[in-house]
């Protein structure tokens, strides 16, 4: 059973810094595609970030980049988004999410397999 477990979610101002955990646990992870999504209220599910487990090589929506870093610790499974200049249009449920199938980050959540509970990220102005 293949589980992904979110943390670091919370109320942050506007400008302030989050960090998220994603910690993968059931199978090796050392081949899957890593990604973040998230989902304000109202809206659709949308991409953020996502990382090739092996090479390092990331992908960001035009909306978090220069703002969010996606990085990894393959001795510990975990993937986590760091989260900087935090915006109010920032605040949405964010998840986890890792692709079996496809070597480099991409945007397609179809393509994802396993996904999180989500973790609650709040930005006040």
């Amino acid at each position: 059973q293949v589980q992904l477990v979110e943390s670091g979610g919370g109320l942050v101002q506007a400008g302030g810094s989050l960090r998220l955990s994603c910690a993968a646990s059931g199978r090796s992870f050392s081949r899957y595609v890593m990604a973040w999504f998230r989902q304000a209220p109202g809206k659709e599910r949308e991409f953020v970030a996502a990382m090739s487990w092996v090479g390092g090589s990331t992908s960001y929506a035009d909306s978090v980049k220069g703002r969010f870093t996606i990085s990894r610790d393959n001795d510990k499974n975990t993937v986590y988004l760091q989260m900087s200049s935090l915006k109010p249009e920032d605040t949405a449920v964010y998840y986890c999410a890792a692709d079996s199938d496809n070597y480099l980050p991409h945007q397609d959540p179809y393509e994802y397999d396993y996904w999180g509970q989500g973790t609650q990220v709040s930005v006040s102005s």
